[in-house]
């Protein structure tokens, strides 16, 4: 019995001694499974640029350092929106043939996004990094 118990406390002390891992991330992307999701997504990403006091069809907001967004939009009536809060993440949204939403928001630290439309295309990427 002692023995099982001594081998249970070294377990549970070597479990607890694990270093965190620096460097990691988190991603949810959130794409609409029918027209009303769709619709509200839009809107969605709208009041938030709207709220932002953000103009336009393409909108990034930065705090933080060492962050770097852009958004290539080659259709009509794309609306893309780059939302970065924490240090080193780097965006990219590339919207091409038309009719597309999309909202990136990265938190944290050193997250990577890259997300191209094609065409009457919507969602959302969350990420986190530490």
């Amino acid at each position: 019995m002692k023995r099982i118990l001594l081998s249970a406390s070294i377990a549970l002390a070597s479990l607890t001694a694990i270093p965190a891992h620096a460097g990691g991330s988190i991603s949810l992307e959130i794409t609409p499974q029918n027209a009303d999701e769709e619709q509200g997504m839009r809107l969605g990403l709208g009041l938030m640029a709207l709220a932002m006091s953000m103009q336009g069809n393409a909108n990034v907001a930065q705090n933080g350092i060492g962050n770097a967004a852009g958004i290539g939009q080659q259709g009509g009536d794309d609306f893309g929106l780059i939302v970065q809060d924490g240090n080193n993440h780097t965006g990219t949204l590339n919207q091409g043939a038309g009719s597309n939403a999309y909202g990136i928001f990265q938190f944290g630290e050193g997250t990577d996004a890259a997300v191209a439309q094609s065409g009457g295309e919507t969602g959302i990427l969350i990420q986190f990094g530490w």
